[in-house]
């Protein structure tokens, strides 16, 4: 895909989109965290469902090391692997304590040295929390570059420096959210909806699926 496209591909995302941001909800850096944390093979609604009971309560490391193990796990159980999660939650609440000063840190090292905290998870917080232009590679990304060939790659972090070298730089603090939200709701992994895609034309996915009438045929 070349550059033309690539830049009327985003073009298109902001005028539909002019401010996106996460779908999952908090106020402060830290419940940014620990709610990315708790997405790890879960949807955001079903984390944000838990957070509106466990933040009341309990949103900075302190409050959350109070509430223990058991108590944090009974605020979070309606989420997968919420017990890991629990444990790794609660290790990074005490690192943040007593190496940073109770603050989130803003370097992806330091950021990747918590428990639980991988790249993505840190790009997310890095780009969200801290407003840096990084692009956090999930699922719904990864198929969107390699279905539409904005960038193709084998593996996610192949994916995410293609992306950061391809997309224009006035566009890459918010492509991470475009792509997303493109791929949730447009670009769906079994069927995606290329009939209502608003970058139906640019796309290469050699295999868009169009809708006529009752009946759905594949072009390509």
């Amino acid at each position: 895909m070349n550059i033309t496209k690539r830049r009327e591909i985003f073009t298109r995302f902001r005028t539909a989109n002019p401010h996106p941001t996460t779908e999952l909800e908090y106020s402060t850096s830290f419940e940014l965290l620990v709610a990315v944390v708790l997405s790890a093979q879960a949807t955001d609604k079903s984390v944000n469902l838990a957070t509106k009971r466990l933040f009341p309560i309990a949103n900075t490391p302190e409050r959350i090391l109070e509430l223990g193990e058991t108590g944090l796990r009974d605020n979070i159980k309606s989420i997968g692997l919420f017990k890991t999660k629990a444990k790794n939650i609660l290790a990074t609440c005490k690192i943040l304590i007593q190496d940073h000063g109770s603050q989130v840190p803003r370097t992806r090292d330091e950021l990747e040295r918590l428990p639980g905290v991988g790249r993505k998870t840190a790009n997310v917080v890095l780009n969200t929390a801290f407003g840096e232009p990084t692009i956090a590679v999930d699922t719904h990304i990864f198929r969107v570059a390699n279905r539409t060939g904005i960038a193709p790659g084998k593996d996610v972090l192949e994916v995410e420096l293609k992306l950061l070298k391809f997309i224009p730089e006035e566009f890459r603090h918010d492509a991470h959210h475009w792509m997303i939200l493109h791929g949730r709701y447009v670009c769906k992994a079994r069927k995606p909806e290329c009939g209502i895609c608003g970058i139906n034309d640019l796309c290469e996915f050699k295999q868009k699926v169009v809708k006529n009438n009752s009946t759905t045929q594949v072009s390509g």
